[in-house]
């Protein structure tokens, strides 16, 4: 006699009996925050076109991570994280243009960014997450006044000497450990030290390009291996900054960039008293 085949089980019981724990995860983030992460890519979306454009996208995606449930620090990292790809594509777009200081070379100027960015990155993995968020209002302050400051303060004129290898160095190495600790109002930090070396400003904006592609890079490096990144936002946040990137490149000749910059400036001082008054 034939043995009977054993009953086949039905395809929902199938489906139920190995749950995929990361799938269901991801499902239940995006069911409880759907808005805020609609905010986030919006948010992307516009950082990737103005940091294109003017500038100062981090402004927008630190808060829109933050309303998806991250603590400031861990939102932080993944901001990072999440427009990196789009510093890397700016810095290799104008990377013919980069150049070093009369007393530094490009190459030297990428090794100081290079370690500056890791030891901030260090630095902010070692600092616990309350005391970064009683931070942030200040670094936020600090950012916003160094955007606001190169927009539309008086362009430093390049002195009758230029900075010698050694201020010039230790000036590139405390903002690549800023830029890799937090990062807001790099740009045009460098911009200004690499004005007072003697670097014409076309030639300064394309330095300072590839050198913060450079320092992010490391720091990037350092968060890979953290565990602290959230990747579903970091992925989010990241394709919507390429797209605003192409979008950006695309506006570049037709958006006054002024009135921009003043609307980052706009933001980014909301945010920093908004911070300051969520503070206990």
């Amino acid at each position: 006699m034939r043995r009977a085949r054993p009953a086949r089980k039905p395809l929902c019981t199938l489906a139920t009996a190995r749950p995929d724990p990361l799938g269901t995860a991801i499902l239940a983030l995006m069911t409880s925050h759907p808005l805020a992460f609609l905010v986030l890519f919006v948010a992307a979306l516009w950082a990737g076109a103005q940091n294109q454009l003017a500038g100062g996208g981090s402004f927008l995606t630190l808060p829109a991570l933050m309303l998806t449930g991250m603590d400031a620090r861990v939102a932080n990292i993944t901001s990072t994280v999440a427009l990196f790809p789009g510093q890397i594509t700016g810095g290799w777009i104008g990377r013919r243009l980069a150049g070093g200081t009369e007393t530094l070379s490009l190459t030297a100027l990428t090794i100081i960014s290079l370690i500056g960015g890791a030891i901030g990155a260090l630095l902010l993995l070692a600092t616990p997450s309350g005391i970064f968020a009683r931070m942030v209002p200040w670094l936020v302050l600090f950012a916003t006044g160094a955007f606001a400051w190169g927009s539309f303060g008086r362009k430093p004129k390049p002195t009758r000497v230029a900075l010698g290898a050694v201020p010039a160095g230790a000036i590139q190495f405390a903002i690549a450990v800023y830029g890799g600790y937090f990062g807001g109002g790099i740009g045009f930090l460098m911009v200004t030290a690499l004005t007072l070396s003697h670097v014409p400003v076309r030639a300064a904006s394309a330095t300072k390009n590839v050198l913060a592609g450079v320092m992010n890079a490391t720091a990037v490096l350092v968060f890979l291996f953290s565990g602290e990144v959230r990747w579903l936002g970091a992925a989010i946040a990241c394709i919507g900054a390429l797209a605003g990137s192409i979008i950006g490149a695309r506006l570049l000749r037709h958006i006054n960039e002024r009135v921009l910059r003043v609307v980052i400036v706009v933001i980014g001082a909301a945010l920093t008293l908004g911070l300051f008054l969520r503070q206990p």
